[in-house]
């Protein structure tokens, strides 16, 4: 069985957010061009190990890129409170991986335990 963590609130919370700006930025990743410059159409070699194509790309629009940016630095800021919060210290240095991935995994077990 699974050790269960008493994780604070502000950490869930900012997992939380961490996940929703990740799915938000995929979002947005979806719907842009493939280059965020202008870029030619390429394709390799026909010989190629691996054959592959890109069509033109017009780059992003200023709003896409500002959204991007935005959605980038919001990630950082989350991941970094997530990493030096100061929850981790009151663990065994043993314990630190379990309950990290347990904590990125906590939204589920919630969502079981509303079930």
């Amino acid at each position: 069985m699974a050790a269960s963590y008493d994780f604070p609130q502000d950490l869930t919370d900012a997992q939380d957010e961490l996940r929703q700006v990740r799915a938000d930025l995929q979002t947005v990743y979806r719907r842009v061009p493939w280059s965020a410059e202008p870029l030619d159409a390429w394709e390799t070699h026909e010989n190629a190990w691996r054959p592959s194509s890109r069509p033109a790309s017009p780059g992003w629009d200023p709003q896409d890129a500002a959204e991007i940016a935005r959605l980038r630095a919001r990630e950082v800021e989350l991941a970094t409170a997530i990493v030096t919060h100061a929850y981790w210290s009151s663990l065994a240095p043993a314990d630190v991986l379990a309950a990290r991935d347990a904590l990125k995994h906590h939204h589920e077990l919630m969502a079981d335990a509303s079930s």
